[in-house]
């Protein structure tokens, strides 16, 4: 192993300390018992006693199961309409005999530098009629043109012959995208789907200034207003439950850390999925003897 390897080695694992240590102490934290959260210093990795009771206060409360529910909704259903338009509109846009493909692009890069502000979104959805609608995140910015110019060097990349041979067949541009195009952006794919899940799911500016009603939050606008804004009121009725146990003396440290880990586990286990499918569709792209 050579002195570069070794030091490019070295600062990667103390990144990977920087993040994997911090999320360790939000487990630790959560999981430990009531009684014996305060005993915890720094960033102790190893609970202090073990108990389910903050994810039980966590996860027992409507507010908060709701709250999920809608997180999940518009990150899985946006991220399927997003990976859809994205696709076919590079697919569009790659065709070499595209009438207006220049001014399109230039409007595409435009629209990507000048970002319209809040006050123009909050219009358009107002005329849509669709503030307080969980559709109102699934269809914002459906297509972000960074992910849409990705998608595109890929495609641009497919043999001009597969498209040929196709057309000689008798196939459409449809049943080209369908049955060479996709198949053979498996990678490309896989990647802005993830970038547009986390996303979705990370939103909370917009959430929180499109979606007013408790019935149509989402999971980062309650995280925040617990554990930023230090609001309880939204898990009294469940921490009321448990009043009358002498044992669960809850400590709002560890409940904070238990609904962190909440709103981070699910968007965590789609990276080692995500990891798998990326790392076989490489391995086909490789050359076989």
């Amino acid at each position: 192993m050579t002195v570069s390897k070794f030091m490019i080695g070295l600062v990667l694992s103390v990144i990977t300390l920087t993040m994997f240590v911090p999320i360790v102490n939000l487990f630790a934290r959560a999981l430990s018992d009531p009684g014996k959260v305060h005993l915890m210093k720094g960033y102790d990795l190893l609970p202090k006693g073990f108990s389910f009771i903050h994810f039980e206060v966590v996860l027992s409360n409507a507010i908060v199961g709701k709250a999920l529910l809608n997180s999940l909704f518009i990150t899985i259903v946006g991220t399927c309409l997003s990976i859809f338009f994205t696709t076919i509109s590079a697919y569009v846009l790659t065709r070499k005999n595209l009438v207006g493909k220049t001014p399109l692009m230039i409007c595409l890069i435009i629209f990507m530098i000048l970002e319209p502000g809040i006050v123009p979104e909050y219009m358009v959805m107002k005329d849509l009629q669709l503030l307080d609608s969980l559709w109102s995140m699934v269809l914002y910015r459906t297509i972000n043109v960074f992910y849409l110019i990705i998608m595109m060097r890929f495609m641009e990349d497919i043999p001009d012959s597969l498209i040929e041979a196709a057309k000689i067949d008798g196939a459409g541009h449809m049943k080209i995208f369908v049955r060479i195009v996709l198949p053979l952006s498996k990678i490309p794919l896989l990647t802005i789907g993830m970038f547009y899940a986390v996303a979705r799911w990370n939103e909370f500016f917009k959430s929180s200034i499109f979606l007013s009603s408790r019935d149509n939050t989402v999971l980062q606008v309650l995280l925040r207003q617990f554990v930023v804004d230090n609001d309880t009121t939204a898990l009294v009725s469940a921490a009321s439950l448990l009043s009358n146990n002498s044992v669960a003396q809850l400590d709002f440290s560890a409940l904070k850390a238990a609904t962190i880990v909440v709103a981070m586990v699910p968007i965590l286990l789609l990276y080692p999925i995500i990891l798998k499918y990326y790392t076989s569709g490489v391995m086909e792209g490789g050359v076989k003897e």
